[in-house]
């Protein structure tokens, strides 16, 4: 769902907000934080519901690559800094494609939503995501 400023009710756990100049968004989340489930990810999965995806979550900020073996659909993948900022979006990974896609340093969350989505709503470097698993003392988009 896409809407204006303001528009949404506090924090939940099953879902993440994003915010930008373009809007804001928010999206139904899997979380991923543990070696199984972030090695899992969406592999093997058909489709996805429009607003869905799974949010990685990693205990430490580092740089980090992903692939898409064993992905059947295309992915964004938008790379966040441990207070939620929005460092890198890669859009549209390519189903089956085995070559790493690099986050770029100081990386702790991962975002992955239908390929396209963050195109067409702006989500770009830059904006931010709000989430109960942040660390709210010091998240740009505290809940």
């Amino acid at each position: 769902m896409f809407l204006p400023f303001g528009a949404f009710a506090d924090c939940s756990p099953d879902f993440v907000d994003i915010k930008g100049d373009w809007g804001q968004a928010r999206f139904q989340v899997e979380i991923a934080d543990d070696a199984a489930e972030r090695g899992q990810g969406l592999m093997h999965r058909e489709t996805m519901p429009r607003f869905s995806g799974m949010l990685f979550v990693y205990p430490d900020p580092q740089e980090l690559a992903f692939w898409m073996q064993n992905t059947l659909i295309p992915l964004d993948m938008i790379f966040m800094a441990p207070d939620g900022q929005v460092l890198k979006v890669h859009e549209n990974a390519i189903p089956h494609d085995r070559t790493p896609i690099p986050s770029g340093p100081g990386v702790s969350l991962v975002l992955e939503i239908n390929g396209g989505m963050a195109k067409s709503l702006g989500i770009a470097a830059g904006s931010v995501m709000r989430h109960p698993i942040l660390n709210q003392s010091n998240a740009l988009w505290p809940c």
